[in-house]
């Protein structure tokens, strides 16, 4: 099995440890954001914890790295308390799916800052799916709009983490980078948790718990994805996640996407899909 087709499963796995993170984030309630990104931080610290003792890794990483893991932790504590928030505030496949725009803005990155070459079919891909958020967001002057824009930025926050993964590589264990994401947050986040905290119902709590254990699948799955391959290769299959949100949408919370946004949900997904068969390397015929 080559690294590409690792780097896939992984992102498959962590595509649907993620959509669980969501419902289990939206299912909780009407908690404050900041105490849900608390939870889904620290718990997630927890799970990472035993892997770094286990292997005998440093909790922290290497000196030389602590520049790439502070910003790598920073863009992603800001893209989880933006994606929260989507969540709470719009129909769950939809806060999704926008999300999910994070690959396209990742191979944008990777571009600028790593000088990965982006291809005509790529930007024709990127152009294609930018427009379909287009008929997801319906720009106006609603508060709707303004919640799918606070979505969209969430995305572009996480592909700064996921461009920055790419730089880290296998410099770093996985365990040890999500235990340095995860406990950065938890400590930053802690004085909010604190002066924001909303009592709790015990389902409240073990929902919460349950979004971070989930987190953390998401989370070792993404960090070992983009270690083994470029984002351009891989990063169409976290679309995995469109359907477990679509289906956690209707059966969980009675959500059903408008036409305009299906619509919107078809153009990214064909534009992934364009993306992923022009990646596909070419067949060799057989002599």
């Amino acid at each position: 099995m080559n690294n590409t087709i690792k780097g896939i499963i992984a992102l498959l796995i962590s595509s649907l440890g993620f959509s669980l993170m969501a419902l289990f984030v939206k299912y909780s309630g009407d908690l404050p954001t900041v105490q849900k990104a608390f939870f889904r931080n620290f718990v997630a610290m927890l799970v990472a914890l035993p892997f770094a003792l286990y292997y005998k890794e440093k909790l922290f990483g290497h000196r030389k790295n602590q520049g790439l893991l502070l910003l790598r932790s920073s863009f992603g504590l800001l893209g989880v308390l933006l994606n929260f928030f989507a969540i709470d505030k719009m129909v769950l496949s939809d806060a999704d799916i926008l999300n999910k725009l994070s690959p396209f803005f990742t191979i944008i990155l990777c571009a600028i800052f790593l000088k990965e070459y982006i291809r005509r079919y790529q930007m024709i891909s990127i152009i294609i799916a930018f427009a379909g958020a287009i008929f997801i967001i319906k720009p106006s002057l609603s508060s709707e709009t303004v919640y799918a824009l606070i979505a969209v930025l969430g995305a572009l926050s996480a592909a700064g983490a996921y461009t920055v993964l790419r730089v880290l590589g296998s410099r770093e264990k996985f365990y040890t980078v999500v235990f340095y994401f995860s406990f950065f947050s938890s400590v930053a986040l802690l004085p909010f948790f604190i002066w924001n905290f909303e009592p709790m119902t015990t389902v409240q709590f073990w929902l919460l718990v349950s979004a971070g254990i989930f987190a953390a699948l998401g989370q070792f799955g993404l960090t070992i994805a983009y270690s083994y391959a470029p984002a351009r290769e891989i990063s169409i299959f976290f679309y995995s996640t469109i359907l477990y949100t679509a289906i956690f949408s209707i059966i969980f919370f009675n959500e059903v996407p408008d036409m305009l946004s299906i619509v919107g949900y078809i153009i990214i997904f064909g534009a992934s899909y364009y993306m992923f068969m022009k990646n596909r390397p070419p067949k060799h015929s057989k002599i």
